[in-house]
């Protein structure tokens, strides 16, 4: 059967490219064409593709994921009989430095593409073109995750002003309750408070206050604090307390807003369409695992069939580390890859960190990065995430819950599992700081230092 390979390089406004390589001959067979996403332009670009070869030709486009491009074109390829690959763009840049060192554009990038299938076929993976649920699913996830991180920094915002306007409010008040907020409100400037008085503070609280009756007892060390604030500044150097006002009651109405989203989002969006795609919920039979990760899994995994085997899952997630060898020789402690979805990783790495303290076969090998490997936290974590990710895989392969063992393959109840947890396999806190990044940097420090006295010192 003859095999002509399509490497089209997308672009997000503009048009199109894509040059036409036949397999056999290794050869173009097309100068680079120019289409844009248009059925039409789209059944030119096939004819012209098969012309002058044979009736049962197979087509194969190998496109870069640039933007959402991928997806329209992707589409209409494969719904025309194109097995369509797509492939990121450290992969094209990579090969573009072999084919043409010095030179960079549309119509390299596309034949770059086009032998991308023929020099390197065991690194494609065919496009996964996710349904519609699915994408919705994806973007609500990805949305659900920015919205917690606008959240987490409105919080240090609002904890590092108070630091320095109030000596921080987290010693008085809870921070992001109702009277904290409303004292951000109304009565930020020491000043005020002190010239008001407790009984008229305590009195405003009570008319402002949403549940009745009000606790005042946090008042007074408020009072205090103000006067202790107004100790410390004179008036050339006395920050503008009703600018700073304004400015966190402006971030408190950005907080409640993410906040409400969120909230939205989870309920209304996210949970609902994860149970749509994956009713059994055996994915939250894994310790560590709750809906919103389960969500994440089931969004951009799809189909766990697309991965032929576990080694195949692995690469695609981009939990593994980089490999480095030479002769006997190999690096040991290199980052993980940035292969896959960063949202995967970072909910795998999430999830393990809870794991490891529920399920005794993650927790060994947490422990025995820690204790026996010499790894830091995070690396531990990591490793043990490859293992967490496993499971996912066997999980939604095999479509079965997942059972908690010991590490010799008993069965055990969570409490049972928890507490082999705590006795067997938990790390000291003298263990942690001799693996703290800190420590090892500081160590490796001082031999290099000790190598280099002793150096001078012989000669």
């Amino acid at each position: 059967m003859d095999t002509r390979i399509i490497g089209i390089d997308l672009a997000v406004t503009a048009a199109h490219k894509a040059i036409v390589l036949d397999q056999a001959s290794n050869r173009f067979v097309s100068p680079v064409l120019t289409f844009h996403t248009d059925p039409a332009e789209m059944d030119r670009l096939l004819t012209t593709a098969r012309a002058a070869a044979s009736p049962d030709v197979q087509l194969i486009a190998v496109l870069e994921a640039t933007a959402m491009s991928w997806f329209t074109v992707g589409v209409y390829l494969e719904r025309q009989g194109v097995a369509v690959y797509r492939v990121n763009g450290q992969q094209v840049a990579d090969l573009r430095k072999v084919y043409q060192r010095h030179a960079k554009s549309d119509r390299i990038d596309a034949r770059v593409l086009a032998r991308l299938y023929v020099t390197h076929p065991e690194q494609l993976h065919r496009v996964f073109l996710p349904t519609g649920p699915q994408m919705a699913l994806q973007r609500a996830c990805r949305e659900l995750h920015r919205l917690t991180g606008l959240i987490a920094a409105s919080k240090q915002r609002l904890l590092t002003t108070d630091q320095f306007a109030w000596l921080g409010l987290s010693d008085i008040l809870p921070p992001y309750e109702d009277a904290a907020r409303w004292v951000r409100e109304q009565w930020y400037d020491p000043w005020r408070v002190y010239e008001a008085g407790e009984a008229a503070l305590a009195k405003a609280w009570e008319a402002a206050s949403p549940i009745q009756p009000a606790d005042t007892a946090w008042i007074p060390a408020l009072y205090g604090r103000a006067r202790q604030i107004m100790a410390l500044y004179d008036d050339a150097h006395r920050p503008d307390y009703a600018l700073l006002q304004a400015s966190v009651a402006r971030e408190q109405a950005r907080l409640k807003t993410a906040e409400e989203q969120e909230h939205f989002l989870r309920l209304k969006v996210v949970r609902p369409l994860y149970r749509q795609l994956h009713p059994t919920r055996h994915l939250e039979t894994l310790r560590g695992v709750g809906q919103d990760s389960a969500a994440v899994y089931i969004a951009f995994i799809g189909d766990i069939l697309r991965f032929p085997s576990l080694h195949d899952f692995r690469g695609w997630s981009g939990m593994i580390p980089f490999s480095r060898q030479s002769g006997e020789a190999q690096a040991r402690g290199l980052h993980i890859t940035q292969a896959g979805p960063d949202l995967v990783k970072a909910t795998a790495f999430m999830d393990t960190n809870v794991a490891r303290l529920y399920d005794p076969q993650i927790a060994v090998i947490y422990y025995d990065q820690m204790m026996n490997k010499g790894k830091h936290h995070l690396q531990a974590i990591c490793a043990c995430a490859t293992h967490l990710l496993d499971r996912v895989y066997i999980i939604l392969k095999e479509q079965r819950p997942y059972e908690l063992r010991d590490v010799d393959g008993t069965p055990v109840t969570k409490q049972q599992a928890r507490a082999i947890c705590q006795e067997r396999y938990h790390v000291p806190d003298e263990i942690r700081r001799r693996n703290n990044v800190r420590q090892r940097k500081a160590r490796i420090e001082e031999q290099t230092e000790r190598r280099y006295q002793r150096r001078h010192k012989d000669e």
